[in-house]
């Protein structure tokens, strides 16, 4: 059985991509990479095709992380129906979210960060006008929020 986990966030260039690379990481070191299909987008399209931020990707890459090969793109009517879990980085994005979803497919939008042991309860801030010590900090959350999430994952009967 394989679990289906699309994170978004608003251009999906920072954010999203972030928790995508790092989330990947995580079920490969974890050894469940094969029972999941990982992804991400953003509610808008303001970057459809493009890279991660290069302030998202050097970041990224001083953790151990790869992002480069990851492209842009747009949730889709059919990211409701395909995908198990759908993550928003903020409650803007979950608005977003809402409003487009099916209800009967509603049950799959969640926070990232309620996955989070040390920041449950709060948002990924977005860091695409900030320095690079914004992109720390989403680093840090996406990696916590990462561990609780293949945590709450392997508890279930998804990847038993």
């Amino acid at each position: 059985m394989t679990t289906r986990i699309l994170f978004v966030c608003m251009g999906n260039i920072c954010r999203s991509p972030t928790a995508e690379g790092v989330f990947r990481h995580a079920a490969e070191q974890a050894g469940l990479i094969d029972r999941l299909v990982i992804d991400s987008a953003g509610t808008h399209d303001y970057h459809v095709g493009r890279p991660p931020d290069s302030r998202a990707q050097a970041a990224a890459s001083g953790r151990g992380y790869a992002l480069s090969d990851l492209r842009g793109r747009q949730v889709s009517l059919r990211d409701f129906d395909e995908f198990d879990y759908i993550l928003a980085m903020d409650g803007d994005n979950m608005s977003n979210l809402v409003r487009i979803c099916p209800p009967e497919q509603r049950h799959k939008l969640h926070l990232f960060l309620e996955f989070s042991a040390r920041f449950n309860g709060q948002e990924v801030p977005d860091p695409y006008y900030g320095g690079g010590r914004g992109f720390e900090l989403v680093l840090d959350m996406v990696e916590d929020a990462s561990q609780g999430l293949l945590a709450r994952l392997q508890s279930t009967a998804a990847l038993k």
